[in-house]
């Protein structure tokens, strides 16, 4: 009888100890009395993103407002202009070491700025006639959890214009477990990152499968709890510790 109750002790310890562990993988809960911003969400971001320390990007250069950009691309496969095009990388103190210019500041400006400055460096410096530039950012992407930790998936944007739907769909759409209902878009504003809650699980979320997302946005969408089955897996390890302790001491009694 008291070798029961010691096991049974036992249990109860270990079972605390690993159920410590259930759902430990969840992330950004929302503390209960905190309200979630799931109104006055922005359909498309408040401002063009600016260029930050760490970003890439390609820049081409044409004279005479680019006249010779379709003379210089005839007969050039994509694969061939994509080759072309040079990577170049915004250092941590905001400049990027260009070719002729030299290390220029382009960080905080967007890209239709810095098109902007590249020409009118190019023109005034080197005495290009009429510089036309075209700036490409390459490293632009989101990050999307669809619901199951292990899926997360960084999506890179092919394009400005590329909607929540569409960045969820690319990274496979919302797994078994995710809740269409708390999908949280994390973005951004003004130095600080904040979270907007938006409800796919209704028709009513058709307002929201158009929003714009923007570079470096994380799309978290909530998995469901599994207290069930995160128990089980807590259970069984415990059961088997038990059943072996129950043997090893069936056996020594057998011995006495």
């Amino acid at each position: 009888m008291r070798n029961k109750g010691l096991l049974f002790t036992v249990f109860v310890a270990l079972f605390l100890l690993q159920s410590c562990g259930i759902n430990s993988n969840l992330m950004f809960r929302t503390p209960k009395g905190v309200k979630e911003i799931s109104d006055s969400i922005p359909m498309k971001p408040a401002s063009e993103y600016k260029i930050s320390k760490d970003d890439k990007f390609t820049f081409m250069l044409y004279t005479n407002e680019g006249e010779r950009i379709v003379n210089e691309m005839a007969g050039m496969s994509k694969e061939a202009v994509e080759k072309a095009e040079i990577e170049y990388v915004v250092r941590t103190d905001g400049t990027a070491d260009l070719p002729i210019l030299g290390a220029i500041r382009i960080s905080g400006l967007s890209v239709k700025e810095c098109e902007d400055t590249l020409a009118k460096l190019f023109e005034q410096k080197n005495g290009y006639n009429k510089p036309f530039v075209q700036v490409k950012l390459t490293n632009q992407r989101v990050i999307v959890f669809p619901g199951n930790g292990s899926a997360a998936k960084v999506i890179p944007l092919q394009n400005n214009n590329t909607t929540l739907m569409e960045a969820i769909a690319l990274a496979g759409g919302i797994a078994e477990r995710g809740k269409a209902s708390k999908v949280k878009i994390m973005r951004i504003e003004k130095g600080v990152r904040t979270m907007y809650v938006v409800d796919l699980s209704k028709i009513e979320g058709l307002q929201y499968v158009d929003m714009i997302v923007q570079a470096n946005d994380y799309i978290y969408i909530e998995p469901k709890e599994q207290v069930g089955q995160e128990a089980l897996k807590m259970v069984v390890p415990v059961v088997a510790v038990i059943s072996s302790t129950l043997v090893i001491i069936t056996v020594f009694s057998t011995l006495k």
